[in-house]
């Protein structure tokens, strides 16, 4: 899967890896629920670089489509809330 980081470039993932994603995304969408905004920070910050350090950087030419869009490390928690759908920003 083809992962983008605003403001950042896209990096591929294996679904392998999306099972420790959707652990840190479920944690994310409690606090965001619970306005945690320090627990919002520290796991956003650690749902990107869980996926910087798992996935394989696309050259900044590529300009292949992104099947996942995940904010930029500074969003702020309104930011992030606008791009969650059901399952928060990682489907499954």
């Amino acid at each position: 899967m083809i992962v983008r980081i605003m403001g950042e470039g896209q990096v591929e993932l294996a679904d392998s890896h999306f099972t420790e994603l959707n652990k840190l995304d479920n944690e994310l969408l409690a606090e965001m629920e619970n306005g945690d905004g320090p627990g919002f920070r520290r796991t956003l910050n650690a749902l990107l670089e869980t996926v910087r350090s798992v996935g394989t950087p696309l050259p900044d030419a590529s300009l292949e489509p992104s099947e996942l869009i995940l904010p930029s490390p500074d969003a702020t928690l309104e930011e992030v809330r606008k791009m969650l759908s059901d399952d928060g920003l990682i489907p499954g």
